[in-house]
């Protein structure tokens, strides 16, 4: 895949999950994304160090907000 067609290109997973949590809510991420940093004590920092560590998080992660970027999130 090359740079220009993938659609994560220069985008970081602080800035990803910032763009998610304001359109969704951790309510609205937690119904999406079924992880327990999303549900106890949700903040970006805590999710992020999750997601860092937990590579189909992050996946799921990714894909929504792909999803969200081209409408159909």
């Amino acid at each position: 895949m090359t740079q220009a067609k993938d659609p994560l290109h220069g985008i970081t997973l602080a800035a990803m999950l910032t763009e998610l949590q304001a359109h969704y809510g951790w309510e609205g991420l937690a119904e999406r994304i079924d992880i327990r940093c999303f549900k106890s004590e949700p903040s970006i920092k805590s999710s992020l160090t999750f997601l860092r560590r937990t590579p189909w998080a992050r996946e799921k992660v990714e894909t929504l907000f792909v999803r969200l970027r081209d409408g159909r999130g």
